[in-house]
């Protein structure tokens, strides 16, 4: 229990094992994006030193969702001692810490308010320099950060190499890159945006159906773990088609299929039963829930699962084919799935891709990946002055 706030969820074990000595920057990273309070140490860009994450789960849970007056305030809460955690973990101080970076968009703005005025009047008072990172753009970091862990502590991984077609999804955001080395000093890499959510993000669709279905919050790690006792065929939801953009997503339609096949029938009533019961109980087990589940509902969201994968996996490699590259990274919370993790991994072996996902600890926010992300800015001679701001909104690259 980190000062009495709840498990903050920390790196995997291996990460303490690698060599701490010949460190050339010490970076500390700050995330605020949404719903979790995350601060790290990252040593030069490549290893992680410590990792904290307060998550706001049990704040947000019976809302179903991120409220943001609710997420801001618990950031204000959090902030110091989550920073403070991590420098006691990467065993220094925050004064021997050599530079910050800090997440200034895209999220909620009160949110990121937070975490971004802290490291602000941090970087002041020590005099230290601070840049700000696109939370998109952590996202990506997060896969090369790993990579690049995983290789110097000698396991048998092949290096992520860009350039890399990149899909981040997560509960606000599902997108395709084009990652790329740029020759340029001062700016070391390039970001071209191929595709996007035109309305709910991967995520968010998720979260929607799980409300529904009295499920829980976040709905992404309960419908993956129920979708495995259900048929994915059980529920023919067709193929989302687009206009214009092929490379763009929409999961709004998906998500409404989802209401209409419950609407007006048992499985609505089932659900409210669920709902009813979940306010009697406080931490209900998967087993708890299943067993409250029709087959019915379970093939319901196996289908739904299947129908959101088979397109992310889809317009994915068209991408990466469109782009010519044969290497492709996959990253944000949606990540995490399990379902999505195995079809993207066979289609793009099948097809002659590399697929790259990080662990789940780097795959949903945290700051280990801004502080990495950061890093590369601060060596490019970046830095970020009094006037630095959030944005809510806050496209990464080119469009």
């Amino acid at each position: 229990m980190l000062l009495g706030l709840p498990p903050a969820r920390a790196p995997r074990p291996a990460y303490a094992k690698m060599n701490i000595e010949s460190v050339g920057m010490l970076v500390l990273g700050i995330e605020s994006s949404c719903d979790e309070t995350a601060a790290a140490v990252v040593a030069d860009g490549a290893e992680i030193r410590s990792s904290v994450v307060a998550s706001q789960v049990l704040t947000h849970e019976k809302y179903g969702g991120v409220v943001p007056e609710l997420a801001s305030r618990e950031h204000l809460r959090k902030i110091e001692p989550v920073v403070e955690e991590a420098c006691r973990q990467a065993h220094l101080t925050i004064r021997t810490v050599d530079a910050l970076a800090v997440t200034e968009g895209p999220g909620l703005i009160g949110s990121l308010l937070v975490g971004l005025v802290y490291g602000k009047a941090l970087a002041l008072s020590l005099g230290k320099p601070l840049v700000g990172v696109n939370h998109l753009e952590g996202h990506i970091h997060a896969v090369l950060l790993e990579n690049k862990m995983d290789r110097a502590a000698g396991k048998p991984v092949r290096e992520a190499a860009l350039p890399a077609l990149t899909l981040v999804a997560s509960g606000g955001h599902t997108s395709l890159f084009l990652a790329a080395a740029s020759p340029h000093a001062a700016n070391p890499f390039t970001y071209s945006q191929l595709g996007h959510s035109r309305d709910d993000a991967a995520g968010e669709a998720f979260d929607k159906v799980a409300k529904l279905l009295a499920l829980g919050y976040p709905g992404g790690p309960v419908i993956d773990r129920l979708a495995r006792h259900g048929n994915p065929h059980g529920v023919d939801f067709g193929r989302i088609k687009m206009k214009g953009n092929p490379l763009d997503f929409s999961f709004s339609g998906l998500k409404t299929a989802v209401l209409y096949r419950v609407r007006g029938t048992e499985l609505a009533r089932e659900a409210e039963e669920r709902r009813a019961w979940r306010k009697t109980v406080e931490r209900p087990s998967l087993e708890d829930l299943r067993a409250r589940c029709s087959a019915a509902t379970l093939d319901l969201i196996a289908s739904f699962q299947s129908a959101v994968v088979e397109d992310l996996v889809a317009r994915t490699l068209a991408a990466a084919d469109v782009c010519r590259v044969d290497t492709i990274f996959v990253s944000g919370g949606v990540a995490c799935n399990s379902l999505l993790r195995q079809r993207l991994v066979e289609a793009a072996k099948h097809q002659g891709f590399e697929a790259f996902f990080p662990s789940p600890a780097l795959s949903t926010d945290n700051a280990a990946m801004i502080a990495a992300a950061g890093y590369y800015k601060l060596q490019a001679g970046e830095r970020a002055g009094i006037t630095l701001t959030a944005h809510a909104s806050f496209p990464l690259g080119t469009r």
